[in-house]
């Protein structure tokens, strides 16, 4: 288990990690998993966020499982979901990478279903779908941050802003967007095996020129394998990353679910985040709006109202992104119980969501 730990702690080198690249590919040499993704959040009702995430060959871990899609080979099956806040059924998608599925310059093909044509900085994405099509023009706006660069190049993580532009059409209603989003980027060879078990990731924009973006990774035992807190700063271009003194509390859940692969998981209602840092104090407090769509790996996401406490600045939100993953054993699960919920971390969430306008 340590081995896993001391390849995710190789993020701490957040600053040397490599750009991303101009040429974004589908599988090639060592690289056996590749994922992409856009994140669009802070979209008007009754959007709320928008979402694009494939994933190229299926890696093994509990929080990437597909049980129920009957997988023989998972380095030839490719999954694509694409959700909003809206209700749908065709939000997820499972494609055979040798019959369904081109690569050629740049340019994936998902069945004709989903289309990406990405030569960065400028990418064209298209979604052709009796309930939801999209067509958006993309333009980065960085170089790219890495999340994690594993050693000897086994694996990067890359994230983007960029500036989404286009148009989403829905049950017969037309949508514009003109809104800034992330845009991501992974590969990795195929490991024999990842202890992933727990993953939460979640997005905010908090104004014009700052950025909040929040990761953590458990293992089966519930052992936190990664950490992190990003701020970004549009202005100035700078992104402040913190891995210390970081803790997430799950405060209420929603009722137990089965998702289809049979897992038994509790979704977040309530949660709370908190930094406590010698030089920065940084406190979020979510409220899930349960509009959760399964096919995110073994997960779900989804979007959620939001309280940010930013040193002196307060920031209040009620469209931010959340992607949530819970295969542990329900032993460490937050359940819906209220001997579980801690009256410690329900009261502090309570106080920093109904601070008065004297406080502000």
């Amino acid at each position: 288990m340590q081995l896993f730990q001391d390849l995710i702690n190789r993020a701490k080198q957040f600053n040397q990690a490599p750009t991303c690249p101009k040429q974004l590919h589908a599988q090639q040499g060592r690289y056996k998993i590749i994922h992409q993704a856009l994140k669009i959040p802070n979209l008007p009702a009754p959007l709320h966020y928008l979402n694009f995430y494939s994933l190229i060959g299926q890696p093994r871990a509990p929080i990437f499982e597909q049980s129920h899609l009957n997988i023989t080979q998972p380095l030839d099956v490719a999954t694509v979901l694409v959700s909003t806040s809206m209700h749908s059924i065709g939000h997820f998608h499972a494609y055979d990478i040798k019959q369904q599925f081109e690569y050629q310059d740049s340019l994936f093909n998902f069945d004709g279903r989903e289309i990406l044509s990405a030569h960065l900085p400028d990418i064209h994405f298209t979604r052709t779908d009796d309930e939801l099509s999209l067509d958006l023009n993309i333009e980065t706006l960085d170089s790219g941050q890495c999340f994690y660069q594993l050693p000897w190049s086994l694996g990067q993580f890359w994230s983007l802003s960029c500036q989404c532009v286009g148009q989403l059409h829905y049950a017969g209603q037309t949508y514009p967007i003109n809104q800034r989003g992330v845009l991501e980027y992974a590969r990795s060879m195929n490991f024999a095996y990842f202890p992933f078990a727990f993953y939460v990731y979640q997005l905010i924009e908090l104004s014009d020129t700052q950025q909040i973006m929040l990761l953590q990774l458990r293992d089966q035992f519930n052992s936190i394998l990664y950490s992190r807190l990003y701020v970004k700063d549009f202005e100035s271009d700078q992104v402040q990353v913190y891995d210390r003194h970081l803790e997430l509390h799950i405060a209420r859940v929603y009722p137990l679910v089965k998702t289809p692969n049979h897992q038994s998981m509790y979704l977040p209602r309530n949660f709370h985040w908190q930094l406590n840092d010698a030089n920065r104090v940084i406190e979020i407090a979510g409220e899930s709006r349960g509009d959760f769509k399964f096919g995110l790996g073994a997960g779900f996401v989804g979007s959620f109202s939001y309280r940010v406490v930013l040193d002196d600045q307060i920031f209040e939100g009620e469209h931010a992104y959340c992607e949530y993953i819970d295969c542990r054993s329900l032993k460490y699960q937050e359940l819906n119980h209220p001997q579980k919920i801690s009256a410690q971390i329900d009261e502090r969430m309570s106080t920093v969501f109904k601070n008065t306008k004297n406080d502000e």
